[in-house]
């Protein structure tokens, strides 16, 4: 559906000069990035030329997933300015501000949290197409010279019936066991289970009106803490369902409530997930910059084991960008302060999920990446040797890690059984990311496609990946 707009669109006819699509090319590119996103979209080379000739808008994510056609092909952020469909954006900048005073930071997350409405609408889709990573620049250069704002007491609530009246302690609790609920619920069963979507709706009712309310500065730092970890969680599930777009502005104001909160540990593990949505989108150099970022402001602050983190993170980068050496200190890093370790160090509770398992399956996934498929093998062993029902989803990328790593090793049969298992474990959680892996695997596996083995797999995958996202 399009609706008319006077006269033709010069900036659009222009950009695509510039960057060489064809009519039909770019249609067919925005029809690709809808499907994706879960949209059926039906536009050919004479949608294009009625947009460009004629003036007529695309409605709904269109305009977006035209600016992030044109992005890719140029190499760079194409805003939709450039291209004549400003006035399209319902929300251009929602999320992306990360202001420079605690009540311009209060204002940002609370708009994001109302646009947000459920998954499926608002900025779920609105702004599907949208997500750059030097989006990223600003918030990150802010943090790192400001981690800590020097006071975030609120003495009179804001204007608005739906701000609260005086915050307490307790009030506090009740965010920090929604996302700890949360955080369990999303590793057992995906960023796309009905609990965990309840996160984006514990923003808006129950932290919102808190934020709004009035508190003393260690209430506030202890708000915007727990406020600040589902911020990040809510980025964090919308990334596993494939939302990079809605993930993105969720991870830039998680970063600016642990700002508020003085939590530097906490604002350095958003950085890493900032870094691994940047590594996951191929932006491999800017996944080292951030991961590196989030070590260098944590030094002699974070515990032994969040280091050990965030050098893990750092190595998942450093293969992608295919720096073998830098890879493997990362790893040896990670290593080293896992080992240092202990019981009594005060490890924040949102790396409850971390221990050696983890170290070992991300190690393998790095050197898939560098093709050392006898050290896929190995670490993959030592990720599979635990208890896995807490961690459902973990598990399932780790077997379709151990079956790359049996294929590359010339094993067929041992990569379709640990192929077969992964698809059992992504058929059970409701995760977009767990869905690409298995669909990486059978992409590897096509070249023996005549095999039974493997046309058992693919016959058995079938229904997971024709699910929608």
């Amino acid at each position: 559906m399009s609706r008319e707009q006077r006269g033709p669109n010069e900036k659009l006819g222009a950009v695509l000069a510039l960057a060489g699509i064809s009519n039909a090319g770019l249609a067919r590119r925005v029809n690709d990035l809808g499907a994706q996103r879960g949209l059926t979209l039906r536009y050919d080379k004479t949608s294009v030329a009625r947009w460009v000739t004629k003036g007529m808008i695309p409605q709904g994510a269109a305009p977006h997933l035209i600016a992030a056609a044109i992005s890719s092909k140029l190499g760079r952020r194409v805003p939709l300015h450039e291209i004549g469909l400003a006035d399209t954006d319902p929300a251009p900048e929602v999320g992306l501000a990360f202001p420079r005073d605690v009540r311009g930071a209060v204002d940002s997350a609370t708009e994001l949290y109302r646009l947000d409405v459920a998954p499926g609408k608002g900025i779920w889709q609105s702004l599907a197409g949208s997500f750059t990573v030097t989006a990223y620049a600003t918030p990150v250069s802010r943090w790192l010279i400001t981690p800590a704002d020097a006071y975030v007491g609120r003495a009179t609530p804001a204007q608005g019936p739906t701000a609260a009246g005086r915050v307490g302690h307790s009030d506090v609790s009740k965010l920090r066991e929604a996302a700890e609920e949360a955080r369990r619920w999303d590793s057992k069963y995906g960023g796309g289970d009905w609990r965990s979507s309840m996160v984006p709706e514990c923003l808006r009712t129950d932290a919102a009106p808190l934020l709004l309310g009035s508190y003393a500065d260690d209430v506030g730092r202890s708000l915007f803490r727990a406020t600040a970890e589902l911020t990040r969680l809510a980025g964090w599930m919308a990334f596993d369902t494939g939302q990079q777009e809605a993930a993105q502005r969720y991870y830039i104001q998680a970063l600016r409530l642990a700002r508020a909160a003085a939590d530097v540990p906490l604002g350095g593990y958003v950085l890493a997930s900032m870094s691994l949505q940047a590594t996951y989108r191929g932006f491999a150099d800017e996944g080292v910059d951030l991961a590196q970022a989030a070590l260098e402001r944590n030094r002699s602050l974070a515990t032994a084991r969040t280091m050990s983190f965030f050098h893990l993170v750092e190595a998942r980068a450093l293969a992608k960008a295919h720096d073998a050496p830098g890879c493997g200190a990362a790893l040896s890093a990670a290593e080293s302060w896992l080992e240092r370790s202990r019981e009594g160090d005060g490890d924040p509770g949102w790396l409850d999920f971390y221990a050696y398992d983890r170290l070992a399956a991300d190690a393998a996934e790095c050197y898939i990446d560098l093709k050392v498929p006898g050290q896929v093998r190995h670490f993959t062993e030592q990720a599979l040797s635990e208890p896995t029902e807490e961690f459902v989803r973990s598990h399932g990328l780790r077997l379709v890690v151990a079956a790359v790593a049996e294929l590359e090793s010339g094993n067929l049969d041992a990569a379709c059984a640990a192929g077969a298992r992964a698809v059992q474990v992504a058929g059970r959680i409701s995760s977009a990311r767990t869905t690409d892996y298995v669909r990486n695997l059978l992409h590897r596996l096509a070249p023996y496609g005549d095999e039974p083995l493997v046309k058992e797999l693919q016959e058995q995958a079938r229904p997971l990946l024709a699910a929608p996202a």
